[in-house]
């Protein structure tokens, strides 16, 4: 494992007072997956990732996007990443490219922009779809928690991480179209649990960019737990101006700002993930809605302001 240059860092390394002992009975792999953009998915596996390690479970990080925002988010400079994700899928051992973050228990194995072109390269490989698996299959031991940032899209390196995988964590904005796709995501879990790793389960559905200055975003909580039931998380993420500055000073939101309600709804998040896959709580995957198109429930009409 590689400490990060202080040069790199914005914040020192910090440690945090151990509220759960936690860490025997939580393990696991987790891949945050949606292949709509722009629904908090990078922001919920970074600042989930923190509150996890917060929580004394020792957490990975894994940035499987080219875009590399999560390595990014935990204050990791790109340009000075020598062995990264894509690399690690090359054949590398994945040690030489982690790296210890300011946060105690949380490290992190970045991506470079060289990821970009992994989806071709893939094509052509044996055993394609398992690549991931193999790359993490022996830090299990090492870490409680690996938690993969997936791409924005279903090509081969989400499917890489469905596949490596012990359960999936499906963020879904409170947004108009917020269930748009999702049947899609739906299906490719059920065609990787098929053929390619059965035990794959829905770790739940996390609810993100809640403002509760709309009513539409009211309408769509009801409906997203409508479809989805038991799987959504009680946690809903709030909408903060907070939330979105942390990324931009590499710290996840409880260091940059713990007050802020952002800081405390992940927290929560994070304790209400724990106490879920501590317990082994079975979440089956959520019946597909077919034919949905992304419009509020019939007879919850939107007011005109929500459509600004």
């Amino acid at each position: 494992m590689t400490p990060l240059p202080g040069s790199l860092y914005h914040i020192e390394r910090q440690t945090h007072a151990v509220s759960l002992p936690v860490s025997a009975s939580f393990s696991g792999i987790f891949s945050f997956t949606n292949q709509k953009g722009g629904v908090g998915k990078t922001t919920t596996a970074v600042n989930l990732a923190a509150c996890l390690a917060d929580e004394g479970i020792r957490t990975l990080l894994v940035d499987l996007d080219p875009q590399g925002n999560a390595s990014t988010g935990v204050g990791v400079d790109r340009r000075a990443v020598k062995v990264g994700t894509y690399e690690v899928l090359g054949g590398l051992d994945p040690a030489e490219g982690i790296i210890e973050t300011p946060i105690e228990r949380l490290s992190v194995l970045p991506s470079t922009i060289d990821l970009a072109g992994a989806e071709i390269e893939l094509v052509a490989a044996f055993a394609r779809e398992s690549k991931l698996r193999g790359c993490l299959s022996g830090l299990r031991d090492r870490y409680d928690a690996i938690l993969i940032d997936s791409p924005p899209s279903l090509g081969l390196l989400t499917i890489n991480a469905l596949v490596a995988a012990d359960a999936i964590v499906v963020p879904v904005q409170c947004e108009y179209y917020a269930l748009e796709g999702l049947g899609q995501l739906l299906r490719t879990i059920d065609l990787v649990r098929d053929g390619l790793n059965p035990e794959l389960r829905i770790a739940g559905v996390a609810l993100t960019m809640f403002d509760a200055r709309t009513r539409l975003a009211e309408q769509v909580v009801a409906e997203v737990r409508r479809h989805f039931g038991d799987a959504v998380f009680k946690t809903v993420i709030p909408r903060s101006v907070r939330l979105s500055e942390a990324p931009g000073f590499g710290r996840p939101i409880t260091r940059y700002d713990p007050a802020t309600r952002g800081a405390v709804a992940y927290r929560d998040l994070a304790r209400e993930f724990i106490a879920r896959w501590s317990t082994e709580t079975k979440v089956e995957t959520p019946a597909d809605p077919a034919g949905h198109t992304g419009e509020p429930a019939a007879g919850s009409p939107m007011r005109e302001e929500d459509r600004q």
